[in-house]
């Protein structure tokens, strides 16, 4: 499994990102750029999540984002 806190960190350059249930979008830690940072990295460890295809708020936090990744991997066979 992606370690989804990292690959925020690395993205949001934020330790706030380590906090449990934080809401990314108002904490300002993630918008729409950041987002597609997001959905390249995880596209380049081989998970491809259309954005058009999930509730978005869903991306509104940490969870949210591990539960979307654990989807894709259940659909596609892929162990955790």
């Amino acid at each position: 499994m992606i370690d989804v806190r990292k690959l925020l960190y690395e993205i949001c350059e934020d330790d706030a990102v380590y906090e449990d249930g934080i809401d990314l979008y108002q904490s300002g830690l993630l918008d729409s750029f950041a987002v597609m940072e997001l959905f390249t990295a995880l596209e380049d460890q081989g998970i491809v999540i259309n954005a058009t295809q999930i509730d978005r708020t869903r991306l509104h936090t940490v969870e949210g984002i591990i539960g979307l990744i654990r989807e894709y991997e259940a659909h596609n066979g892929e162990e955790s």
